[in-house]
Formats: structure tokens, sequence, C-alpha cells
């Protein structure tokens, strides 16, 4: 293995050497963060490690959701938590997609305002979720400026082709994008503002004096003024206290299937399901909460548990009575805690941390970015 210290004077002096700003991470939170370092300092050298080829977190690996709260989730999550904290955590959350949206064309994602569905499998909890309805909508509408966010509509079998559903609430404001999209619309970014990307550089410890980082790795150290980490569901591994632990989600994506109808973005389950098409695909994730202490892992394989599950909900309520294989299977490592709220905070006066985004790494990952950047520029 080829170490720093074997490397030119041109290679040490263009990319590793004098560094103002390092970024641990490529994802949406790491790329969003050196963005803003760099409209807030045109001059300095900002550099992003990553330690895979690709992002190895859930940035590339998600479902492609621009969500905020479906109903039944944001219900169970006030049952949980007080009612600020939901409704901050949410905030954020609209807030961070209105940011992505605005980084980036819509074309440029390929996104779809196509709304999203809550499915409810039991009649007898409509009786539960109705009388909320209004309140939910007045809080939504407080923070968008949207009136009527949240309605059900009663016929969604017929509309889409699924089985066993009593129906759904619709979320008129949320839709979808192209993660792959997302991808390269970052990478011409992170280019085009002159900030260095080194994947398969990991980052294996780190620690600070007065005036700099200095961030041990495979290869070597490297020297930093100032150190963000992003890595969200990975980031226990370098900062073993801090309050996010890595949930794993299962993935997969059918054949193409003629005649589909079940198109656009559905949820269930207080959110622990959710699927969606992508052309005559499905796509289908989740599960989790089959196994909370097995999901709670780094690896990114998969388990016959969680997977022959959602095989089993796509044969029987989603696409009954229709042929279909399974072209693609993956994980993500997403970053979640006790509260649902990102942790955004100094470790000490020249390294933050921006994780934990709770699954919403869509939607928050860019005002996460940003608000880091904000810490570090300090």
């Amino acid at each position: 293995m080829i170490q720093f210290k074997q490397l030119s004077f041109w290679e040490k002096v263009t990319l590793l050497e004098d560094i103002d700003f390092l970024i641990v991470g490529s994802g949406i939170v790491g790329s969003a963060c050196a963005l803003e370092l760099r409209r807030q300092n045109p001059d300095a050298k900002i550099v992003i490690l990553e330690r895979s080829y690709l992002p190895l977190g859930a940035s590339t690996k998600n479902a492609g959701f621009t969500c905020f709260g479906s109903v039944t989730e944001l219900l169970d999550d006030l049952k949980n938590t007080s009612e600020e904290r939901v409704w901050n955590t949410v905030k954020l959350r609209y807030e961070g997609l209105e940011r992505l949206l605005q980084r980036f064309s819509p074309s440029d994602l390929n996104y779809e305002n196509c709304g999203s569905y809550d499915l409810i499998t039991d009649e007898t909890d409509l009786a539960i979720y109705h009388p909320k309805l209004e309140v939910l909508n007045q809080q939504i509408e407080s923070i968008t400026g949207k009136k009527e966010c949240y309605s059900f509509e009663k016929n969604v079998q017929g509309k889409f082709g699924f089985s066993c559903f009593e129906g759904g609430y619709f979320n008129r404001l949320e839709g979808a994008i192209d993660t792959g999209k997302l991808l390269l619309a970052t990478q011409r970014d992170l280019a085009k503002n002159q900030i260095i990307v080194l994947n398969g550089i990991e980052v294996i410890n780190f620690h600070s004096d007065q005036n700099q980082v200095i961030i041990e790795t495979n290869y070597g150290e490297i020297k930093s003024k100032k150190l963000g980490i992003t890595i969200n569901g990975f980031a226990k591994k370098l900062l073993p206290e801090l309050r996010v632990d890595p949930a794993r989600a299962q993935v997969l994506v059918t054949s193409e299937i003629n005649g589909l109808k079940a198109k656009g973005t559905f949820h269930l389950d207080k959110g622990y399901y959710y699927f969606r098409n992508i052309g005559n695909r499905i796509l289908f994730g989740g599960g989790r909460n089959l196994d909370f202490k097995a999901e709670n892992t780094f690896e990114l394989d998969q388990t016959e548990l969680i997977q022959n599950a959602l095989e089993e909900l796509l044969k029987e309520k989603i696409i009954p009575n229709t042929n279909f294989s399974i072209d693609y299977r993956w994980s993500g490592t997403m970053g979640v805690g006790t509260e649902k709220g990102p942790i955004i905070e100094k470790i000490n006066s020249n390294t933050a941390v921006g994780v934990r985004l709770g699954g919403m790494g869509v939607a928050i990952g860019s005002l996460v970015g940003e608000r880091l950047a904000c810490l570090l520029n300090d």
C-alpha cells in the first residue's frame, strides 16, 4: 500500500498540505458543508475524504423520497416525543428539502412532485387518525405556508392495484428524486467549486491541538485547520460517545412490470416500510422493525428475514397476481438515536459534527451541511 510519505512534491502540495477545511464523508451532508464553506471562503483549500469509491452510507443508497413526515409516523412521534421537538424536526426537514431544490434544478434530479401516500391496513385505525388530521394540517401550514397538506383517499385499491389497504393519507407536498442524478449533480458542483475529493481514504482517528487537527488515515497523517465529520450512521466508529447508532435499511428493486399501476411514493406501518416506482419497476425498502437489534449494525449485507418479508408484502398487498423477479438488492446505513433531531455541534474548537439524520437525509442533509459549515467557520 502506497503511503503519503511516498507521494511526490506535487501530490503532497496540491492535495494534502495547507488544508483549511477537511470534511470526512462525501455524502449529502459533507458535500453541502463543503459547498457552503466555499461560498463563505472563496480562497480556502477544502478537501473531502471518502473511505469508499462512492459515498458508503445512505446518500447513494436511499430510496429517493423527498419526504418530511407521514401522518402515522408523526402521530407516533408525538406519542413519544415533545411536540416542540417533533415540529422543530419537521421544520428542519422541510427547509432542507427547499435548500436541496434551490441548489439543483428539477431536471438535475428528475424531481417529481407526485405527493405521497401513507397506507392504512386496518380500518379501525382510521377512527384514531381522522380526528387528528386537522391539527396536523394546521401545524404543517405554520411551517410550510401551504394549506391542506394531508387528505384522505379511500379508493387506493382500484387506483393503484393494491390489495388489503383501507385507504391512504395523501401528502401533496412530498415527492421523489433520482438518487443517482443527485450524486452526479453534486460531483459537478464540487468540481466546479474546486473542492478536492479523495476517495479510498479511511479516517481511523484524529486529535487536535490549538491550531490544527491531525487526522490519522489508512495511508498516513493529514493536517487541517478545521475538521468536519459527516459520516452519519458510521459516526460512532470515530466518536463512540456520540448519541447516534447505525441502522441498516434493506432495499430491493423488481424487474420491469408491464402495466404497473402502483406509481408514486408510498409509506406504511408508521414509515417502517416504503416503496415507489422507478419507471415500471417497484423499489421497496424497510422492515428493520422486524429485528431492531440485528439491524443496529454497520454491516451492509441483507437478511433472509427482511428480504422475505419485503417480497411477501409485494406479492400479497402491493402488486398481487403479478409475475416479477428481484433484479437488485442492497443495504444502506442510516444514523438514528433516541431523539430524531440531528446532531450539529462542536467537539472542540476546530472540530464539529453533522450526523443523526434519522433516515431523512435527502430532506435534511443540505441544511445540516450548511449549518455545520457555519460552525466550522466560527
